[in-house]
């Protein structure tokens, strides 16, 4: 049996590792990261690449590290906790899933993951949006409307919002674990002995501070965002308005308003802060524009993918995928071949992108070298066996 973590650790940090110790301390079984891969939600790549994560998520306590598919790693909340989901249900070991929350008030979790369905949220929701709201907000006030301030306050956070969505979209199998966040708070500036928000470290290391203190390890090379706005201002000064069209959540004329926005823009963020409104988000609209330069469409990322792509495991890791409903991929070369084929490809080239965006630019292809680390255990805890490339990768591989 096993606890899954749906997760991006972007970085690893303690807060991460307090997690995964948590969940092992209260059940004693081993945890699964079902973790982002090239690209996380808000619409950047990942601060460093998804083999040094795993590197740092098996030397902490977890046992296996899976991916989570790019087509939902860059999706609204809804679809990024049914991707993970999903997985955590294939894993017939899987019977818990733990996760970062404001509150551990599992009754509360419970009314809140409920608050959608209910037919008066529904009725609000709908006329609000009707009157020009978005619908994250329009959710918030419709619940405070109908069901009370605790249950719509739960919802204020990013975090609380995709705990409702994990319990919404798991088995019933699977019990809910929330590990009530510790240090500082989402997204904070603010310290708290060694725990720190995965973005204030971000912006320690892509400002050349120090964060050390804050990270078991420091990463080695580390992405900067800025570096893919060439890539990006491309594509959509050659995009036409009935490619926008269909790109998850562009509707309602919103194509129009990025087109426009790019015939003037000279950075990414000039086109975000020209579109994003009240109903618009900043977040929305990234996701947009990576969901452009990937090629990840509407209909693609409203599809149910079925693999399991393996990132690094443990032997008690490697014990449970025997109990995997999933296509269990370990090989890039080899999962383009089969019926998950077109997520797949997203991945590798969410990879080939990404590589864009490090200092020393990275070349294409590295996603069909990767090895899949192993954590061997020893006295001192697990010690991390296999480098992450293989030296036979061959240039044909290199330009799939």
């Amino acid at each position: 049996m096993a606890v899954a973590v749906i997760c991006e650790f972007n970085p690893f940090h303690y807060g991460h590792k307090y997690i995964i110790e948590t969940a092992r301390r209260i059940t004693g079984e081993p945890v699964v990261a079902i973790m982002s891969g090239s690209f996380v939600q808000r619409g950047e790549p990942a601060v460093t690449d998804k083999l040094e994560r795993t590197r740092a998520a098996l030397g902490n306590g977890a046992s296996l590290v899976i991916e989570l598919p790019a087509v939902y790693a860059v999706a609204n909340a809804q679809r990024f906790a049914g991707g993970g989901a999903r997985i955590a249900n294939a894993l017939k070991g899987v019977n818990y899933l733990a996760f970062g929350c404001e509150s551990d008030d599992i009754s509360l979790l419970k009314r809140a993951a409920a608050a959608p369905s209910d037919l008066r949220v529904q009725s609000l929701i709908k006329k609000k949006m009707q009157q020009g709201d978005y619908y994250p907000r329009a959710l918030k006030n419709a619940v405070r409307e109908a069901l009370g301030d605790e249950t719509a306050d739960f919802l204020k956070t990013p975090n609380n919002i995709l705990a409702a969505e994990y319990l919404r979209q798991l088995d019933k199998r699977i019990k809910p674990l929330p590990v009530k966040r510790i240090g500082a708070a989402h997204n904070s500036q603010k310290l708290s002995g060694k725990f720190a928000s995965a973005s204030h470290i971000r912006e320690l290391l892509r400002n050349g501070k120090s964060a050390q203190g804050f990270l078991p390890e420091i990463p080695k090379e580390i992405t900067y965002p800025q570096r893919l706005d060439t890539a990006l201002l491309y594509k959509m000064r050659t995009i036409s308005a009935q490619e926008l069209r269909a790109l998850p959540e562009v509707g309602e004329g919103l194509e129009n308003r990025i087109l426009a926005a790019a015939k003037t823009a000279v950075t990414a963020e000039e086109i975000i802060s020209a579109v994003k409104t009240k109903r618009y988000t900043h977040a929305r609209i990234r996701r947009i524009l990576t969901c452009a330069l990937l090629g990840i469409t509407e209909e693609l990322q409203s599809r149910k993918s079925s693999y399991c792509r393996v990132l690094g495991f443990s032997e008690e890791g490697a014990r449970l995928l025997k109990n995997c409903e999933f296509e269990i991929v370990t090989s890039a070369a080899k999962g383009i071949c089969g019926e998950n084929a077109e997520f797949i490809k997203k991945d590798i080239l969410a990879a080939d992108i990404a590589a864009i965006a490090y200092e020393n630019v990275r070349p294409c292809g590295e996603d069909f070298c990767a090895q899949i680390i192993k954590a061997i255990p020893h006295n001192s805890g697990a010690r991390i066996a296999q480098s992450d490339f293989s030296p036979e990768c061959t240039n044909n591989q290199r330009a799939y």
